[in-house]
C-alpha cells in the first residue's frame, strides 16, 4: 500500500492514483503533487470557484479534505499502510480567495506499530502566510 518512491517519481505515482480515482479522491484532481518521500508530501493548487464557500473564501470542508488526503500521501511514502483516520484536526488561520495559489506541506511526525501522526500546513504561495494547520492521527496496524 505504501511506496518507496521519492521526488518526481512519488509525485507521478500519487497523481496517477488521483487520476484513476472514481470516488471522493476525485475532488483533488486540480491539486498538483510536487513531490515527497520519507514521510513527506508537498502539493499545490490554485483556489477555483468549486473550492469556495458562499462568502467567497476557501471552504473549510475542502481544506479539511486537503489535510486528510495530503497527510495520507505523506504517510504512504514511508512506506506504510495508508490506514484509517482516528482523528483529524484543522485550525483555520487565514482566508484564501479565487486565484490564490496555495502550497500544502505534510510531514509524518511518527509512524508506529499501531498509530501514525502527521502534520500539515497550507500556506499562501506568494508570502508563506499560513492559511490552516492540521494534524491527522491514523490507525495503521493491518497485519
Amino acid at each position: 500500500m505504501g511506496t518507496r518512491k521519492k521526488g518526481l517519481e512519488f509525485a507521478k505515482h500519487i497523481t496517477e492514483i488521483i487520476a484513476k480515482a472514481t470516488g471522493f479522491e476525485r475532488h483533488l484532481e486540480k491539486v498538483t503533487i510536487l513531490g515527497g518521500g520519507d514521510g513527506v508530501c508537498t502539493a499545490e493548487f490554485t483556489v477555483a470557484p468549486e473550492h469556495i464557500n458562499k462568502g467567497g473564501g476557501l471552504h473549510g470542508g475542502y481544506t479539511a479534505t486537503l489535510v486528510d488526503m495530503v497527510t495520507t500521501y505523506a504517510l504512504m511514502s514511508k512506506p506504510c499502510h495508508p490506514g484509517v483516520s482516528v482523528e483529524i484536526n484543522v485550525n483555520y488561520l487565514k482566508g484564501a480567495r479565487i486565484g490564490d495559489e496555495v502550497l500544502i506541506e505534510a510531514n509524518t511526525v511518527r509512524a508506529g506499530k499501531n498509530l501514525a501522526f502527521i502534520d500539515c500546513v497550507l500556506k499562501h504561495k506568494k508570502n508563506n502566510s499560513v492559511i490552516a494547520k492540521g494534524t491527522h492521527t491514523k490507525y495503521v496496524n493491518f497485519e
